[in-house]
């Protein structure tokens, strides 16, 4: 004998899903009355429609970062609309994500069964085509310390990563510089700078200094002097801070810290 659906457990269900009154009711007399049976029902059913709409620009969204004991992870998951990105379930769901990125080895992050759950509820609850664009963790310890900043509209997030005495305070604020930084930097010290960019940048200084007809000693010491500038500009520690100009970002850290690794994801961005 079937079970008798209360319009309590109806609205029940429509809390737990967000979900219209025909589609819990629907999914509650097909799971004879279980609540449980019932969201899951739902969510099997309606990712199928989801399925459908993944040709669906999903170019709004939210970038979220966490820290903990485990470590560091930054996650950016993207929606249809910047309604929806900024839906309280939606920004949770985000959240979330990152912190059971924490859970994970260090490195590019796979959406786990339980991440992936969590992205069907927002496109079931929401009707849009959301993804997880990227998700990443940086490893934790007690030899590492971490510095996060979130811009206030969610779509800029920064991870500083360091190790040695020093205050989070500190690390937050070169966070922020690295949100913030213009030219954007491209390693920690110069020699992270990614060799394609030094090579690119070499080979324009060179052509520069062959076509002033300058003499080759003289050359040679104008290109150095344009890759050192290079480095300054591109590289973190040799950055001016943001803040406080007179300053290079280097000073900030006291004697036996250094800085490890940084992360600047900004939403939409594919690296």
């Amino acid at each position: 004998m079937a079970t008798a659906i209360s319009a309590k457990d109806v609205m029940a269900l429509r809390a737990a899903t967000g979900l219209g009154m025909m589609d819990c009711k629907e999914a509650l007399n097909a799971t004879n009355g279980d609540m449980e049976a019932a969201e899951e029902y739902l969510r099997k059913k309606l990712k199928g429609k989801m399925e459908t709409r993944t040709d669906r620009a999903a170019g709004e969204g939210r970038i979220a970062v966490t820290v903990s004991d485990k470590g560091a992870a930054i996650a950016e998951m993207r929606a249809e609309t910047d309604f929806t990105a900024k839906n309280e379930s939606f920004l949770k769901a985000v959240n979330d994500i990152a912190s059971l990125a924490l859970d994970q080895p260090a490195g590019e992050v796979a959406p786990t069964e339980e991440m992936t759950k969590k992205l069907d509820n927002v496109r079931i609850t929401t009707g849009e085509n959301a993804s997880l664009a990227r998700i990443e963790k940086l490893d934790g310890g007690a030899d590492f310390r971490f510095g996060t900043y979130l811009h206030h509209d969610g779509k800029t997030g920064v991870i500083v990563q360091a190790k040695g005495p020093v205050d989070e305070d500190i690390l937050k604020k070169i966070a922020m510089h690295v949100a913030a930084a213009v030219p954007r930097p491209q390693g920690v010290t110069a020699d992270d700078i990614p060799q394609s960019i030094k090579d690119r940048e070499k080979k324009f200084a060179i052509e520069q200094a062959v076509e002033s007809g300058k003499p080759q000693e003289i050359a040679e010491k104008i290109v150095e002097g344009k890759m050192r500038k290079l480095f300054e500009e591109l590289a973190l520690t040799e950055q001016p801070l943001v803040m406080e100009p007179d300053k290079r970002v280097k000073e900030l850290l006291p004697k036996g810290a250094s800085l490890v690794a940084f992360r600047r994801w900004t939403l939409g961005e594919t690296s």
